[in-house]
């Protein structure tokens, strides 16, 4: 009986052995399909504020701030001594600039609703990763589905009382009912982004923190700690009671924040607000990055903080945003991430339009076709090397602006007006130039240029007018209070 079988059993040995390999194969994959693995390309997380001046984080050179997780970001990455929101061409300026920013367009060549063109969060999905957002959508509710996959308490408005405000998710492809928050709207956001932060994820992600603060109304829950006394903050170095001319939108909403002439006691009020939102933003900043540095994605995730725009809060006698001025359009940018300097500044010139570019070109990720920002990678590497030679700005039809790398030339074709500031010797903007003699090819040759780039650009708003408008203005006189009902 054990002659028969010893011939039969080199023939079975193999087939067993091979059966027994191939499922042990097959367990493997399978358990490897079941067990999430760190990307290997690089994640991205995109921190975005809502009218932040660039000069509100103490790291960045503001002493009477308190933004310690800003800080250290700040020490992480390279931070952007010279970047801009563009403009716009409506009051709500946050509008076009989250436009901009995640189409990779400049302002003349957006589609502010973002249903025409493939977005750059779009991109990234369509190349394998995950594509998540909370917080501030102000491109219209239809347009969310388009450049993000999941999207959860969203805010699609453009001011509200954060306490108060409706949230609603992307649910079935479209956005459902919205219900008032539980608690302060940044801090929903902010816990919804730690949340997708701490799921396994099998694939890199893009994540976008859109805050809606510190834009006005400037609250923040009663039990948050910090707090400035308003009579230790400085005024602005340009405080100015009220704007010297007319730039054509001296009576929006937000110049109606406060009255004419404006005060440095109402002024100090207001910063001393801000600066509490601010704060408080960075708390929940801190938050975010702790759960991103305690996640398997931590060291292999670029992270960027800026704004959608600035703001004056008492800078040349004005309020809000609908301005040119350096203190409106210069926003903070803050790039930190793998491979990248730590602890640098850079005075490269650049657009909020460019962030995303860089990140796809950092990511690996061929971007829509109509973007047309440029990749900032070799600033960030070199934070030495230039970027943009001079940058065009616009609000409206009543202001054009053109900067180089010292100088500010701002036009106002409604009242024939030009302003010029030597930005290196005057930051602030506190001296025009304009009228000076030894400035007069200067302004002559930079208002060419600036002609020139916005015919490029198809501005088609003219930049004379063959009967300007008076430069004198005078504020609205006060609203008589309603006679009391008898």
């Amino acid at each position: 009986m054990i002659r028969l079988l010893r011939p039969r059993f080199p023939a079975v040995a193999p087939a067993l052995l091979l059966f027994v390999l191939l499922w042990l194969l097959f367990s493997v994959c399978a358990a490897a399909a079941d067990t999430p693995s760190t990307p290997t390309r690089p994640n991205v997380l995109v921190i975005f504020a809502d009218d932040q001046r660039a000069d509100t984080i103490a790291a960045l050179g503001n002493p009477h701030i308190q933004t310690p997780h800003l800080d250290r970001l700040v020490r992480r990455g390279v931070s952007f001594n010279r970047a801009y929101m563009q403009g716009g061409m409506n009051g709500a300026t946050c509008v076009p600039s989250r436009a901009m920013l995640l189409s990779g367009r400049p302002l003349f060549h957006i589609d502010e609703k973002l249903t025409r063109d493939e977005t750059w969060p779009a991109a990234f999905g369509r190349a394998g990763y995950t594509t998540f957002i909370s917080g501030k959508w102000h491109n219209t509710p239809a347009s969310v589905p388009l450049s993000f996959q999941r999207a959860r308490q969203l805010f699609t408005g453009g001011m509200t009382n954060p306490l108060k405000a409706p949230l609603a998710n992307l649910e079935n492809g479209k956005m459902g009912p919205a219900k008032v928050a539980p608690q302060h709207a940044c801090a929903v956001f902010a816990d919804e982004i730690i949340a997708f932060l701490g799921e396994p994820h099998s694939r890199p992600f893009f994540a976008y923190l859109a805050f809606d603060g510190p834009h006005d109304p400037h609250i923040v829950p009663d039990d948050y700690p910090v707090r400035y006394d308003p009579e230790k903050i400085p005024l602005p170095a340009n405080f100015l009671p009220q704007h010297p001319f007319n730039n054509g939108e001296m009576a929006i909403r937000d110049e109606q924040l406060l009255p004419w002439p404006r005060t440095s006691a109402d002024v100090r009020a207001m910063l001393a607000d801000y600066y509490r939102y601010v704060s408080y933003l960075d708390h929940l900043i801190g938050r975010v990055l702790g759960a991103l540095d305690a996640s398997p994605q931590g060291k292999n995730t670029f992270i960027v903080f800026a704004a959608d725009s600035g703001v004056a809060r008492g800078s040349h006698g004005l309020i809000g945003k609908q301005n040119l001025y350096e203190h409106s359009v210069r926003v903070p940018l803050i790039v930190a991430g793998p491979g990248l300097p730590a602890d640098q500044r850079t005075d490269a010139l650049c657009y909020l339009y460019d962030v995303l570019p860089t990140l796809g070109a950092l990511s690996g990720i061929a971007g829509p076709a109509t973007s047309e920002g440029r990749d900032l990678t070799p600033t960030l590497r070199q934070p030495a090397t230039p970027a943009r030679p001079a940058l065009t700005f616009a609000y409206q039809k009543v202001q054009r602006a053109l900067r180089d790398d010292r100088y500010k030339l701002i036009r106002y074709p409604q009242i024939d007006r030009t302003q010029l500031f030597d930005l290196e010797a005057d930051p602030a903007e506190l001296t025009d130039l304009s009228a000076r003699p030894e400035h007069a090819a200067r302004v002559a040759a930079m208002t060419s240029a600036l002609a020139a780039e916005l015919q490029r650009l198809e501005d088609p708003v003219p930049f004379t007018v063959a009967t300007p408008a008076p430069a004198a203005w005078s504020p609205p006189a006060p609203k008589k209070a309603a006679a009391p009902k008898s």
